[in-house]
């Protein structure tokens, strides 16, 4: 039996874009739907519940960085894909869009094998994440359910922290430079400063309540209870 096709929703308040972009990954198979603005989008992704959410950053009724916002602290969207899809190209704009949880930013005019693209390789590098449950200590994460637990209470992450503490704890002890946690990520597409690592970091640690990630100062991060 194959597999269902992904359901991916694009807000947008261009009904250009929202043709364009529908119109190329129909054609790839996926499954669309669209919204035409922020509180629109909510609404349709707590109905659909969407693999991947495209959002353009500048709409009306609430913004792609609020609605961002609002998914990424429930639990049911931890583990959506989203890219955010805006006219706003300096970096400053694509680290506070990354910063929120997004997962990819594109820049318009749209090019729609860029997109294409995009949207494939986010699909192939989330089955990639899906492996064993790594059990550290106190510490289990399951990349399958998408859970982390300490002393058996689970501990809910936005999808870039649980990405990142995934890294670190496959490998405890190992020292992984900031280019390299970087690279595996947020990909090398994607332009991110050092900051962004930091905040992640910062993030991971009060949510697990643990001294569990350590700073080898100028070099990178290393996993350790």
């Amino acid at each position: 039996m194959d597999a269902a096709p992904k359901r991916i929703l694009i807000a947008d308040d261009e009904p250009d874009i929202l043709e364009i972009v529908s119109y190329n990954l129909q054609n790839e198979g996926f499954e669309v739907y669209t919204a035409k603005n922020g509180d629109e989008a909510i609404e349709r992704a707590k109905i659909l519940h969407p693999d991947l959410i495209i959002l353009d950053i500048m709409m009306p009724k609430k913004t792609g960085v609020e609605v961002c916002n609002i998914l990424r602290s429930q639990s049911l969207f931890q583990e959506t894909i989203i890219i955010f899809l805006t006219a706003l190209s300096d970096e400053g704009s694509q680290i506070k869009g990354l910063e929120t949880g997004a997962d990819d930013y594109i820049s318009k005019p749209i090019s729609p094998k860029v997109l294409i693209s995009r949207v494939n390789a986010l699909f192939r590098r989330l089955n990639k994440e899906k492996g064993k449950t790594i059990n550290v200590g106190n510490v289990c994460i399951d990349p399958v359910r998408f859970n982390v637990a300490v002393n058996n209470n689970n501990i809910i992450l936005a999808k870039k922290e649980f990405e990142l503490l995934h890294l670190l704890a496959s490998k405890p002890g190992r020292v992984f430079l900031r280019n390299e946690i970087l690279t595996q990520i947020w990909g090398t597409d994607v332009i991110v400063g050092d900051r962004t690592i930091d905040v992640h970091i910062r993030k991971i640690r009060q949510k697990l309540e643990l001294d569990c990630i350590t700073t080898v100062k100028g070099v990178g991060y290393k996993f350790e209870l």
